[in-house]
């Protein structure tokens, strides 16, 4: 259409140039007719379409033909585009036959095509038919699956077959198939690189297991990890003195006593049973179980600064309130219940770490244990203890996943 359009341009500017070459030739000679004749008479008139002539000549070329051909001539810019417009007009008509034509040809095509895969002739194309016409065709085998597929894409009414108007062409069956390929490439990419992954995480997940002991606890473990609460229990009775005031015949009490004093004879004893107990608690070769416990026994112990805090200071405000120091009864019965307090929690942890299973369920104190627990997840692939991820926060695993680590 392009090319017509530029043959066109060209015939009509060739001719343009030829007429206005001629108009211009037809005024030079009269020009100079004009000259000679008024040498010898210059009385002689002309008529007025030799005089429109011969003022042609003064006008621009472009000009010069309507200058030329009078007032009541059509201009040739307009007349261009009438031409371009009906040509235009007859270009598009034959596009669209053209288009129509090819139409056509696809259709009769693809009806070809189809009635040679129909086998049994019904109109329809099953499964098994679509499936041989394209092994056929192509000369491949073709999964079933891929079949299937194919003929969910274009099975418009979902009849589990394929009608003429649904049957779309070999070109456009090949194009989907080819896609459907793709989509299976890709899908077995991504399921190699999630088993990758997989197997990534689960050699980074034994590699941490071996430098952090979440084992189950051993017979020995259970053992040894109740004993970090003789540190809180020894602390502790300081608020039994009423008991074993009252009590010295009875030999858990005499036992209590020469215990306590025992501890208090050591210099800085409290000093260095908090230092130990949070160092060994942080050394990931030791069984989970016994590292729990000696942080919990470490912060049962600090609990036990709170009470006699307030003690002391409710003690101090009742004197100052009513001038004499508070009843001996009220300070037996809070010593009273904060040792019992002190020893349900110590019989809960050390039932619980008999049995195997992590004292987890002390109110306030348990949950800060659990968050400063070493557990595998704060270990890099190299091995190399990093406890903080990218944003600066401390690596945590829930309570749930560290009791499947146990499991």
């Amino acid at each position: 259409i392009n090319s017509k359009r530029k043959k066109s341009t060209s015939n009509q500017a060739a001719a343009q140039n030829r007429q206005n070459m001629k108009y211009s030739s037809i005024a030079i000679s009269l020009s100079l007719l004009s000259v000679s004749v008024e040498g010898f008479a210059p009385s002689t008139n002309f008529s007025p379409r030799a005089n429109v002539l011969k003022a042609a000549l003064s006008q621009p070329p472009n000009s010069r033909l309507y200058a030329a051909s009078g007032s009541h001539a059509i201009p040739p810019k307009e007349d261009e585009v009438e031409r371009l417009r009906v040509m235009a007009a007859k270009l598009r008509e034959e596009a669209a036959s053209l288009e129509q034509e090819q139409k056509q040809v696809i259709a009769d095509a693809a009806q070809k095509v189809f009635r040679k895969f129909d086998l049994d002739g019904n109109g329809e194309l099953s499964l098994s038919e679509l499936k041989k016409g394209l092994e056929k065709m192509f000369k491949m085998e073709i999964p079933q699956s891929r079949a299937e597929k194919l003929i969910e894409a274009f099975d418009a009414n979902g009849d589990g077959s394929l009608q003429m108007s649904e049957f779309v062409g070999v070109e456009s069956l090949r194009n989907k198939l080819d896609t459907i390929e793709r989509q299976e490439q890709d899908k077995v990419r991504e399921q190699v690189q999630q088993a990758r992954a997989a197997e990534e995480a689960a050699e980074l997940s034994k590699l941490q297991m071996e430098l952090v002991n979440d084992k189950p606890p051993t017979a020995t473990d259970k053992v040894v990890s109740i004993l970090p609460y003789l540190f809180p229990l020894v602390d502790g009775l300081s608020f039994a003195r009423f008991f074993i005031e009252g009590n010295q015949d009875n030999p858990l009490a005499v036992a209590a006593l020469v215990t306590y004093g025992l501890y208090r004879s050591i210099p800085f004893s409290g000093f260095l049973s908090f230092f130990a107990f949070n160092f060994l608690s942080e050394n990931a070769k030791i069984n989970k179980l016994v590292r729990f416990n000696l942080q919990q026994a470490v912060f049962l112990d600090i609990a036990l600064f709170v009470p006699t805090l307030i003690a002391a200071l409710g003690a101090g405000a009742v004197q100052a309130a009513t001038g004499s120091p508070i009843s001996p009864a009220a300070a037996e019965i809070g010593s009273d219940a904060m040792f019992l307090t002190l020893l349900a929690a110590v019989g809960y942890s050390t039932v619980s770490s008999l049995l195997g299973e992590t004292p987890n369920k002390l109110p306030f104190i348990s949950q800060r244990v659990e968050d400063r627990m070493i557990t595998p997840d704060m270990f890099d692939a190299d091995g190399n203890f990093a406890p903080f991820d990218e944003d600066g926060n401390l690596k945590k695993g829930t309570r749930k996943e560290n009791e499947r680590m146990d499991d």
